[in-house]
This record gives structure tokens, C-alpha cells and sequence, in this order.
């Protein structure tokens, strides 16, 4: 039976010999791909295409628009939309003067 020192011996060669081969094989799949790509003439977009599922913020059917905001801060530079609650740095004041 081995003891812990040896294991750990056995297991730093094993990590050695499981990068070798995943560089060997990486290398090799690598050419592969830059050969498909360049025989096909093959775009980024056609290999990696945008993924499913991604919103985009252009208004179809289940995604949110972004609301340009309409008051400033003049101390802090915060704004806000006018949507939602206030905060508090606009609250019960004149509206007219945090206007953008």
C-alpha cells in the first residue's frame, strides 16, 4: 500500500502527463478548426452566433426600453427617470429646477 507522500508523487506526474496530453490534443484541434474555417471562409458570426435567449433593449415583446433620464442632482450628478418613487434628494421639492 502507498503512503500519502507517494500518492502525492503519483498524482503530481499524472497532472503532468494530463496537460501534455491536453496540449498535444488542443494543438491538434486547433489546426483542425483553422483549417474548416479557412476552407469554408467561414465568418465569426456563422461560428459563434449571438446566443438565444439574449434580450436586446429595441422594444419586442418581453423586453424593457430604457427610459432616458429626466432630473439631475446638481450636488451629485444622480438622476432619475421620473418612474417610480422618487429619491430623496427630489422629493417634495419643485421639479421644474432638477430638470434636464
Amino acid at each position: 500500500m502507498s503512503n500519502y507522500k507517494e500518492l502525492l508523487k503519483e498524482r503530481e506526474l499524472l497532472e503532468a502527463k494530463i496537460e501534455d496530453a491536453r496540449r498535444a490534443e488542443l494543438t491538434s484541434a486547433l489546426q483542425t478548426v483553422r483549417t474548416l474555417v479557412s476552407e469554408y471562409q467561414l465568418t465569426q458570426q456563422q461560428v459563434f452566433p449571438p446566443l438565444r435567449g439574449t434580450r436586446s433593449l429595441v422594444g419586442s415583446v418581453g423586453t424593457v426600453n430604457k427610459v432616458a433620464p429626466k432630473y439631475r442632482n446638481p450636488l451629485t450628478g444622480q438622476t432619475w427617470t421620473g418612474r417610480g418613487k422618487a429619491p430623496k434628494w427630489i422629493d417634495g421639492q419643485d421639479r421644474e429646477q432638477f430638470l434636464i
